[in-house]
């Protein structure tokens, strides 16, 4: 009678794992969301900041990605508000880059955000429909984003034809597979790892967006 009933509730509302997923899905991109808001509030804030000032915040920036890292196993109210303090943080780092864009391209910024839109939403769609566990690749992505900072230092001091298009793709490349390996982390995530997982997918979004806008924006 118990497993008759159980499987009644599972037909009307769900097996608790698909519930709880559905759940953790939910407040994940609440988060991502939200910090999506206050990295535009801060990227207004920041679009007159320039020279090597951009620095400090991206070291803050930083600092609130390791924080959050710790406080998320301590309080997840510590772990919320650096968060947003990241969100913050990294659009006054960059608003003066999206501030040049706009000005000299402004087509370059929407055709940007509509590409990352897409790009994220189908990889993200991939990587959570995936029921097999990738995180074993995040080690190779990691390998493959420490060969990019290389390869993007180098740019800097020897011209490379194409340096700039082969730098971007490469970019989209790796923060794509780090979208679907954070979607697909997402499948198995348990709540307390919800501020870490909407860093993550954060950051990936960010990236992925300012590498769209590097492509775009290099046409003019």
């Amino acid at each position: 009678m118990h497993e008759t009933a159980t499987r009644n509730n599972e037909a009307m509302f769900g097996s608790v794992e698909t519930v709880g997923a559905a759940g953790v899905f939910g407040q994940v991109m609440g988060l991502v969301a939200v910090t999506l808001g206050f990295f535009a509030l801060g990227a207004y804030l920041g679009r007159d900041i320039t020279g090597a000032v951009v620095w400090l915040p991206f070291i803050g920036a930083l600092g609130c990605i390791i924080g959050l890292n710790v406080a998320s196993r301590r309080s997840e109210m510590l772990a919320v508000t650096l968060l947003f303090a990241l969100g913050v943080l990294l659009g006054i780092a960059v608003g003066g880059v999206i501030k040049f864009y706009a000005e000299v391209d402004p087509a370059a910024v929407w055709q940007a955000g509509g590409a990352t839109a897409l790009f994220v939403g189908a990889l993200g769609a991939t990587g959570y429909a995936i029921r097999q566990d990738l995180s074993r690749f995040y080690r190779v992505m990691f390998f493959a984003l420490l060969g990019l900072i290389v390869f993007g230092l180098i740019g800097l001091f020897i011209a490379i034809p194409a340096g700039n298009i082969i730098y971007s793709l490469a970019g989209l490349a790796i923060f794509g597979g780090y979208t679907v390996l954070d979607f697909n982390r997402m499948r198995r995530a348990g709540m307390q790892e919800s501020v870490p997982l909407a860093a993550g997918i954060f950051l990936d979004v960010v990236n992925i967006f300012l590498f769209f806008l590097r492509i775009f924006g290099g046409r003019s």
